[in-house]
């Protein structure tokens, strides 16, 4: 392709996948409120013991968390959709080979991503509620809707984001970066850096949270490197018959 055809390719692309995110917004913005209801559950549970509430500090502060709000939940929605139209645009320049890694890597890492997305929503409210229980019962409690907001997505992002990463792994042992021996070697480093992240992503003193957020990860690192030791081991054989078919055929 020429130049002026790859602009007119990636233009195409950016379209659908903006189209993706401005129609995944507009699901956001009609579901804001129930999402909000689910985000507000713990400080209801906070304001059962002592007063506590969700602050808009400004005139326009309920209108700019709906509009925050749609747009992060229009990412997530559209994310199959603005992820493929990467690939989309990737995959012409690939091998065969490469393509076949690269959309297995795909549609393994959108499911991983929205589970990793539901898992850290599921610990949200445990982190809130050890948190604010360090504020003594005769004070109020008052969170400010984008920090709380803001809070919530990151946590919410980042445990998406660390479900994604065995898959990369695998795919650089699929491409022969990294072999499966490799892999298994580093487990103990791995595990202290899975505890650290979880660590950092959830109060240090809720070691509930921790965990919830800690095994799964190590689940997924041993299976990649279960999925790299079977690929090595394919590899080694079909290598191995390559070897002997040229050693049959080759002039004595």
């Amino acid at each position: 392709m020429s130049l002026g055809a790859h602009l007119i390719e990636l233009r195409k692309r950016l379209f659908r996948a903006l189209l993706g995110v401005l129609i995944g917004g507009i699901v956001g913005f009609i579901t804001a409120e129930y999402v909000l209801d689910l985000l507000r559950a713990p400080i209801v549970e906070i304001a059962a013991s002592r007063n506590a509430s969700l602050n808009y500090d400004t005139v326009t502060g309920a209108f700019d968390l709906r509009m925050q709000m749609a747009l992060y939940i229009g990412l997530v929605v559209s994310s199959p959709v603005w992820l493929y139209q990467i690939f989309a645009y990737i995959v012409p320049a690939l091998s065969r080979r490469e393509k076949r890694y690269t959309f297995g890597f795909f549609f393994s890492a959108v499911p991983l991503f929205l589970a990793g997305c539901a898992a850290g929503f599921y610990v949200f409210p445990h982190i809130v509620e050890l948190l604010a229980g360090f504020a003594p019962p005769e004070d109020t409690s008052i969170f400010q809707s984008k920090y709380y907001f803001d809070f919530a997505m990151k946590l919410v992002f980042a445990v998406g984001i660390a479900f994604v990463l065995p898959v990369f792994v695998v795919l650089l042992n699929f491409l022969g970066v990294i072999s499966a021996k490799g892999i298994l070697m580093g487990w103990r480093w791995a595990i202290l850096a899975i505890t650290v992240f979880c660590a950092i992503a959830t109060p240090a003193a809720d070691v509930y949270s921790m965990f919830l957020l800690a095994i799964p990860m190590v689940v997924l690192y041993f299976i990649a490197a279960g999925i790299a030791w079977v690929h090595d081991r394919v590899a080694a054989r079909r290598a191995e018959r390559f070897l002997a078919d040229e050693m049959g055929s080759a002039p004595v």
